[in-house]
């Protein structure tokens, strides 16, 4: 999953993957902005089936690969109860 969301923030901020690692903060370093989140939450929500709601609209949430992983498995967990 990881690598599928890290070759996609790559491709839609042209930046080089290699500089993008797990940690990587999107925001803070300038690779991605609002209207890169956007994208990001429409890549999430048509190839990990989750629903992002308004309350979910949080930095923390997208910060990094890890906090993106992290917040897909928990969309994923909840939607399964």
């Amino acid at each position: 999953m990881k690598e599928s969301v890290k070759n996609f923030i790559a491709e839609t901020s042209f930046t080089d993957p290699a500089k993008i690692k797990d940690d990587t903060m999107l925001f803070e370093e300038g690779i991605f902005d609002s209207m890169g989140l956007l994208s990001l939450i429409s890549f999430l929500e048509e190839n990990f089936g989750v629903q992002t709601d308004d309350v979910d609209l949080m930095e923390d949430n997208f910060k990094n690969l890890n906090a993106i992983e992290g917040y897909v498995k928990m969309k994923k967990s909840y939607s399964e109860v």
